[in-house]
């Protein structure tokens, strides 16, 4: 009893903040506070392979699986507010008063009905006992959640199997698809330049400029282009500016420079000159 005293208001309040916090991974972290609570009681109350099994393959293995999800994945505060199911929150309410109800109705079972004590109930030993009931008197139960856990696992291999219903694309049929679009569209056949060519950054949202001094659109991921995050011209305007008149700068360079004069040798003369 010290130990229900002392656990159970730690699991109600742990509990409770798997409601009221913002962060997933701070409710994770919650059940799992619940979850070692409810394997402490399993020990006090001479339970010792619900103990195990209540560290070693829930908070163990799925919860850790669940931790491991969210930090990968992430999940946002508001993805939550948005209701994906009509209806959802309606039938949620009804099933927690559904639950309630069962709960309520088990509990009055237990405090009327008349009690066993732990030594008569474990008196061949805990796992004996347990496996004893587990396939006696509850093995239809038992069968139906296996054939039940057994469909979730190829439910998800269902799902996460993608059927390919064309060929896979070789190099050559590739290479026969970029000239055929190049042919019909216009579409450039070779790489597209990346980020940085002619510029002055490389980083991956500046656009790279072309020869002639523009920004080449193609040479930025269309995601960053969707966010809006690409450099905008204003930005790149002195850069532009400084490659565009070194180019001009360049040009009049080539066409007012004079050629050396030469005093030792001698242009050879082509055929049409020497007639």
């Amino acid at each position: 009893m010290i130990a229900f005293w002392i656990l159970a208001p730690v699991m109600v309040i742990a509990a409770l903040g798997l409601l009221f916090v913002r962060k997933a991974v701070h409710a994770a972290l919650l059940l799992a506070v619940v979850m070692m609570s409810l394997a402490v009681l399993y020990a006090a109350l001479e339970a010792p392979f619900l103990f195990a099994v209540q560290i070693i393959v829930y908070t163990g293995a799925i919860l850790m699986l669940f931790l491991f999800v969210l930090m990968l994945v992430g999940v946002d505060a508001s993805d939550s507010v948005v209701e994906t199911i009509r209806g959802q929150r309606v039938l949620a309410a009804i099933a927690g008063l559904g639950l309630g109800l069962v709960m309520v109705l088990g509990l009055s079972q237990i405090s009327l009905g008349t009690a066993v004590g732990l030594e008569d109930a474990n008196s061949g030993g805990n796992i004996q006992a347990l496996a004893n009931i587990l396939f006696s008197r509850y093995v239809f139960a038992f069968e139906v959640t296996s054939a039940l856990l057994i469909t979730a696992a190829v439910g998800a291999m269902v799902l996460a199997h993608r059927e390919r219903l064309t060929p896979k694309p070789t190099q050559m049929s590739l290479a026969a698809q970029r000239m055929k679009d190049y042919a019909e569209r216009g579409t450039h056949p070779g790489p597209l330049p990346p980020p940085g060519v002619y510029a002055r950054h490389n980083a991956v949202d500046t656009p790279a400029l072309l020869p002639d001094g523009t920004a080449a659109e193609s040479s930025v991921s269309r995601v960053l282009a969707a966010r809006g995050t690409v450099r905008s011209g204003p930005a790149m305007a002195e850069d532009i500016d400084e490659i565009q008149g070194t180019l001009s700068g360049a040009t009049h360079a080539g066409r007012d420079a004079v050629a050396p004069a030469t005093t030792t040798e001698v242009t050879p003369a082509t055929g049409e000159d020497a007639e």
